[in-house]
């Protein structure tokens, strides 16, 4: 079983590695040998902070042990993908691979003689939406019948987040002006709209009423922010995003939690006010990219 995205997985087994993950974090210790023996090679064509000591942490406490990979220093620069993950999974447990593109990870998926779990692609962000839907069920005891609003580009946390909330009860209204288009999964949409559970908008402030969770992510892909390359496009995104900004007069008179995936981008996507507001629970949030990590794992690797 890999984890590329979700649509492979039941809303029933979402929850289950959900329950898991909160149930790891309150009893750690009863979870520290689950994977002894056990090895999972990350490999990383993309920066990473939170997916890499996420990751690398969850497989030490777990027993196990992990090897970072930085893609450009290996063979996976000059060889056929298929054949380097040959090799590479008949000498580990697991493979986390943060790439560039979902079409390699689709072939490292079908080359891997052991599981697969995507750290990030242009597509998808499944292990964070992990994390997110269990901070919610945290916060709120439950998943079934709570309202996310997603403000902001429509890219792969958004997909991963529009699956993972309507496969597990969770309404999730999305405005987004602009769309990344790499990111674009037509048949994930369609398949969400047929829940009932999706719909999308421009009408920010109608959006946000009776939210119980607002959630945004960054304008501007990680490595193209400071890329001299993408100076206009990352000017036009700002011109066009500003009034979409999550700030006090944005949420005056609303009791939302507020999410953010990180990194963050101070004074773009959010105020900082709002990021050290009592309504934030964005570091509790990327705290929890641990102890889902850590249900990924033992879910996939048959432990649970």
């Amino acid at each position: 079983m890999h984890m590329i995205n979700f649509k492979n997985f039941s809303g029933e087994a979402l929850i289950e590695i959900i329950d898991k993950a909160i149930e790891i974090k309150n009893n750690p210790e009863n979870y520290r040998e689950a994977l002894d023996g056990k090895s999972l090679a990350m490999i990383f064509q993309k920066t990473s902070t939170r997916t890499r000591v996420s990751f690398e942490v969850a497989m030490t406490q777990l027993g196990g042990h992990a090897l970072y990979i930085d893609w450009r220093t290996t063979n996976f620069t000059i060889a056929d993908i298929y054949d380097e993950t040959q090799y590479l999974s008949r000498n580990v447990d697991c493979i986390m691979a943060r790439l560039k593109k979902n079409a390699d990870l689709q072939v490292m998926a079908e080359a891997s003689q052991v599981p697969v779990i995507n750290g990030c692609d242009e597509k998808y962000h499944p292990t964070q939406a992990i994390a997110d839907l269990m901070t919610m069920k945290e916060k709120k005891g439950k998943l079934k019948g709570l309202k996310l609003v997603y403000i902001g580009i429509h890219n792969n946390v958004c997909n991963s987040l529009i699956e993972g909330c309507t496969k597990t009860g969770v309404k999730i209204i999305t405005v987004t002006p602009i769309f990344n288009e790499p990111s674009r999964d037509n048949d994930l949409l369609n398949e969400a709209k047929r829940t009932g559970l999706y719909e999308t908008t421009l009408d920010v402030k109608q959006a946000v009423k009776d939210a119980d969770f607002v959630y945004t992510d960054t304008w501007v892909d990680m490595e193209f922010f400071l890329d001299p390359k993408y100076k206009k496009e990352k000017e036009r995104r700002m011109k066009i995003m500003m009034p979409y900004q999550i700030n006090r007069e944005l949420l005056k008179g609303s009791n939302a939690y507020i999410m953010h995936d990180m990194p963050i981008h101070r004074g773009y996507e959010i105020s900082s006010e709002m990021i050290e507001s009592p309504q934030s629970i964005i570091y509790e949030q990327s705290e929890n990219r641990l102890y889902s990590a850590k249900s990924i794992l033992l879910k996939l690797l048959g432990k649970c």
